[in-house]
C-alpha cells in the first residue's frame, strides 16, 4: 500500500501538537468558579469592624456603631478616662440613633467639606427632575427647558427664576463633555439663599453622535462634544441667582472655557462663599490649566477683581483645593511651585504671598480642617514618613503662619482621620494593602491614647483568600523608585513559571493601583491570578501622588510613553528578583486611558508583549474631550505640512507594529470616550493587513454595565488561550 507523504506529515504534525496541548494543564469551569470566588461581590460581608464613624458629644466623648463576628454593639468612649465602653442598643448606651453619622456618611474625617454647598435627595421636580437642595432643606433648584426653577420644599411649588434660558445657552447645565446629566450644576450660599452658577453657552459647539442598536429606527444621540484644536468651546457666563428675589447678578468678567475650573467636571467645588453670602470666591483656569486666576466677587453688584495669579509650565493641579479665610481676608492656595504640592498663605485683599504653611518633600494631598482663631491647619500629605509606601496618606498639624508640622499618625499604613470639635481628639483609622483596618484615639499632639478596633479577617481568609505582594522597582531611568501590587495565584508554587499580565492606567490624573487602603477585592485582579497567572498593577512615572517632576514625566508626549517604559521596566526586574515571573509571555489589559495605554504597549514596544486587551480606549485624544488632550498634552498646533503635535501621540499610526494578539473592545453608546476611537484602531490594523479581534457592547456605556461580566469572562479566555496557552471553557457565565 503507498502512503501519501504530505498526509504523513501532517498526521505527524496533528500528533505533535496534540501531545502538546495535552501536556498544558487544563483550564476548567472548576478553576472559572474558583477564580470568581475572589470578585469583590463574593467577598462581601466578610471583614467584620475596623470601621468607626465617631458621633462626637459636647464633653469630648463619642460613641459609633461597631460590627463583630455576632452582631452589632454600641460603643461608648470617653477620651478622658480612657474608657471603651459597649452597649447592646442606643437606649442602654444612652445615646441619640438618629445622630449616627456611620448612617448619614458625616463622620468620616479628612474631605474638603466644600463642594456645592446643597445636597441631592428629596422628590424631584414635578416633571421628574433631579433637585439641588439647598444647605438648610428649605428649597431646591432643578432645570427645566434650560433655564433654573426653584421648589419650596415645604409646600412643593415650583417658579422659574431665570427665563431667558434657550436650548445650548442654558443656566446650571451639567455637560463637562466626557460627563453630563440632568441635575443643577449650582454652589449654595451658607444661610441657603442664593446660589452661583452659569449660564453656559454650547450654541457653536461641536457635536457627538452615538445610534442605539435596536429593532426598527435607531436612536441618535447627540451631545455636545468639544474636541481638542476646535474653534469654538463651550463657555461659561457666571451668575449669581438670590432664590428670594429672583435677581440675576451677572459677574462682570469674561466668559470662561467650560472647563475653567480646578476639578474635572462642573462641579464647582471650588467656590468659596463668605459667611454670609455677600462675597464669593472662585477659580478661573485657562484652556490649557497653565494659567489660573483667584478671583473675588460681590455678589450684589456683581463686581469682580483678581486677588492674584500663577503661571505654571506644563499644567496646574490643585485637587487638593484652597480655602478663604473671610474673617481674616486671607487664602490658603495650593501650589506645586517647589516641585512639592504645597500649602501658602496669601493676603486676600493685596494677593501678597505672607508664607509658606508646608514645606518639605511630599505632596499635601487634603485639607482636613482650618481652625482660624487658633491659626491651625490639619491636612494630609503622601511620602513624608520615610521608609514606607510613598503613597501613604497621613495627617499632620501645622500653624498658618509657618514653622514645623506636627505628624499625627506615625503608623505604618495609609490613614483616615476624624477630628473632634475641639481638634484635641482626632480617631485614626490606618491600614495597608496586605494589613486590615485598625483604629485608634491621639490626642492632638499624636500622642496615642488608646486603640479602639481592628478589622477581623477571619471570614474572608477561610475563603483562601491571600493580600496582594506591594512591590517596589526602578523605573525606566534608572534612579525612581516605583511601587505597586502583585497578585499571586492563592495555591502558588514557586517552583512554576507563571505568566505575568499587566493592569494598567497610565495616568496623568490617577494610576494604576489605586488606593493602598485595606480592600479585599480590587477589580478581578486577584481572580485573573486564580487562573495561573502573576497580575501586577505598577504606578509609573506620569501618574500622580508624588512630585510634579513624577506627574509631569511625559506630558506633552502621551501616546509615546503613557507609563509603558516604566511598566517594561518593572515587569522586567520582577523576571529578574523572582523565577516564578514567566517574562516571555507578558499581556496587558485596560481600560479607557489603560485601553490607550495597551495599545501604545502592544503597537510601540511589540517584542515585550504576546497578548492585550485594549477595553474603551482613547486613543487618539483628536476624537477625544477637550480638556484632557489639551490639559496634558498641550494645545493643539497645527504645522505647515498638516501634521500637528497630536500625530505622534495617536496609535492608530503604529498600528502597522502589531506582532502579537490584541482584542480590542468598546460599548456602542460610549458617551465618555467616544467608540470611534477603537474604529480608529480598528481601520488601522485592518489597513496594515493585521490579525486582531473586536468586540462591541451594544448600548452600553463606558462601564459596560450589564455586560460587564461578559467582558471580564472574555478577558479571562484571551489570557488563557494566548498566555497559558491552553483553552478556557466554553462560555462561562460569571455571576451564574
Amino acid at each position: 500500500m503507498r502512503h501519501n507523504p504530505s498526509l504523513l506529515i501532517l498526521s505527524g504534525l496533528l500528533s505533535a501538537t496534540a501531545a502538546l496541548v495535552a501536556q498544558r494543564p487544563a483550564v476548567t469551569a472548576a478553576d472559572y468558579a474558583r477564580a470568581e470566588k475572589f470578585l469583590a461581590p463574593n467577598l462581601a460581608g466578610l471583614v467584620v469592624g475596623g470601621s468607626v464613624a465617631a458621633n462626637w458629644l459636647p464633653d469630648e466623648r463619642f460613641w459609633y456603631r461597631n460590627q463583630t463576628l455576632t452582631g452589632t454593639e454600641i460603643v461608648v468612649v470617653d477620651p478622658l478616662k480612657k474608657t471603651r465602653t459597649a452597649y447592646a442598643d442606643c437606649g442602654a448606651a444612652g445615646v441619640d440613633c438618629a445622630a449616627d453619622a456611620g448612617q448619614t456618611g458625616s463622620g468620616r474625617g479628612g474631605g474638603r467639606g466644600a463642594g456645592r454647598g446643597g445636597r441631592g435627595g428629596g422628590p424631584p421636580s414635578s416633571d421628574g427632575k433631579p433637585l439641588n437642595v439647598a444647605p438648610d432643606g428649605s428649597r431646591a433648584v432643578f432645570v427645566r427647558d434650560w433655564n433654573l426653577w426653584l421648589r419650596d420644599m415645604k409646600t412643593g411649588a415650583e417658579r422659574a427664576l431665570t427665563t431667558d434660558g434657550v436650548r445650548y445657552f442654558g443656566y446650571a447645565t451639567d455637560n463637562a463633555g466626557w460627563s453630563s446629566s440632568d441635575r443643577a450644576i449650582v454652589s449654595w450660599s451658607p444661610d441657603s439663599t442664593k446660589v452661583a452658577t452659569q449660564q453656559q453657552d454650547e450654541r457653536n459647539v461641536g457635536e457627538m453622535y452615538l445610534v442605539s442598536t435596536t429593532v426598527g429606527h435607531p436612536t441618535l444621540r447627540v451631545s455636545k462634544f468639544p474636541l481638542p484644536g476646535d474653534p469654538v468651546m463651550a463657555m461659561v457666563h457666571r451668575v449669581v441667582i438670590d432664590t428670594l428675589t429672583g435677581k440675576t447678578t451677572r459677574l462682570q468678567m469674561e466668559a470662561d472655557f467650560h472647563r475653567a475650573t480646578l476639578g474635572d467636571d462642573l462641579s464647582m467645588a471650588d467656590y468659596n462663599w463668605s459667611p454670609d453670602g455677600s462675597r464669593l470666591a472662585l477659580a478661573s483656569v485657562s484652556r490649557d490649566h497653565k494659567h489660573v486666576w483667584l478671583r473675588v466677587a460681590d455678589t450684589a453688584t456683581g463686581a469682580v477683581r483678581t486677588a492674584f495669579d500663577e503661571v505654571v509650565p506644563t499644567q496646574f493641579e490643585s485637587r487638593t483645593g484652597w480655602r478663604v479665610l473671610w474673617d481674616t481676608n486671607e487664602v490658603i492656595w495650593h501650589s506645586e511651585r517647589d516641585n512639592w504640592g504645597q500649602l501658602y498663605l496669601y493676603d486676600l485683599l493685596t494677593g501678597h504671598l505672607k508664607n509658606p504653611i508646608t514645606t518639605g518633600e511630599g505632596p499635601v494631598m487634603q485639607i482636613a480642617r482650618v481652625d482660624a482663631k487658633t491659626r491651625t491647619l490639619w491636612f494630609g500629605a503622601n511620602g513624608r514618613d520615610k521608609g514606607q509606601d510613598p503613597y501613604f496618606l497621613h495627617f499632620y498639624r501645622a500653624r498658618l503662619d509657618g514653622g514645623p508640622a506636627v505628624p499625627l499618625t506615625p503608623d505604618d499604613g495609609t490613614h483616615a482621620i476624624q477630628l473632634s470639635p475641639s481638634g484635641r481628639y482626632l480617631v485614626d483609622t490606618y491600614s495597608r494593602p496586605d494589613a486590615p483596618p485598625v483604629v485608634t484615639l491621639r490626642a492632638g499632639d499624636g500622642t496615642l491614647v488608646m486603640p479602639l478596633e481592628k478589622a477581623d479577617i477571619s471570614k474572608l481568609v477561610a475563603t483562601g483568600w491571600k493580600p496582594p505582594m506591594p512591590i517596589r522597582m526602578t523605573a525606566h531611568d534608572g534612579r525612581t523608585d516605583i511601587h505597586g501590587l502583585l497578585f499571586r495565584p492563592t495555591d502558588f508554587d514557586p517552583s512554576k513559571k507563571y505568566p505575568i499580565v499587566n493592569h494598567v492606567y497610565p495616568g496623568p490624573q490617577t494610576g494604576s493601583t489605586g488606593s493602598r487602603a485595606f480592600t479585599p477585592a480590587r477589580g478581578d485582579r486577584q481572580a485573573l491570578a486564580e487562573l495561573g497567572f502573576i497580575v501586577v498593577t505598577i504606578d509609573g512615572m506620569g501618574t500622580p501622588g508624588r512630585s510634579k517632576a513624577f506627574q509631569d514625566a511625559y506630558y506633552g508626549a502621551m501616546g509615546r510613553d503613557n507609563t509603558i517604559p516604566d511598566q517594561i521596566a518593572g515587569m522586567t526586574e520582577l523576571a529578574r528578583r523572582y523565577p516564578w515571573v514567566d517574562i516571555t509571555r507578558a499581556g496587558i489589559w485596560g481600560h479607557s486611558g489603560g485601553g490607550f495605554a495597551t495599545t501604545t504597549a502592544m503597537f510601540r514596544f511589540p517584542d515585550f508583549f504576546k497578548a492585550g486587551i485594549a477595553e474603551s480606549g482613547n486613543h487618539d485624544q483628536r476624537e477625544n474631550e477637550d480638556d484632557w488632550g489639551e490639559r496634558y498634552q498641550g494645545l493643539l498646533l497645527r504645522n505647515g505640512d498638516g501634521t500637528d503635535n497630536y500625530d505622534a501621540e495617536a496609535n492608530q499610526n503604529f498600528a502597522k507594529n502589531l506582532k502579537g494578539h490584541l482584542l480590542l473592545a468598546h460599548g456602542t453608546m460610549d458617551t465618555n470616550v467616544p467608540p470611534y476611537q477603537t474604529m480608529l484602531i480598528a481601520d488601522a490594523l485592518i489597513k496594515a493587513n493585521k490579525d486582531f479581534e473586536l468586540i462591541l457592547l451594544p448600548n452600553q456605556n463606558h462601564g459596560y454595565g450589564a455586560a460587564s461580566n461578559y467582558m471580564m469572562r472574555r478577558r479571562w479566555d484571551y489570557f488563557v488561550s494566548w498566555l497559558l496557552e491552553t483553552e478556557p471553557p466554553k462560555e462561562y457565565r460569571i455571576g451564574s
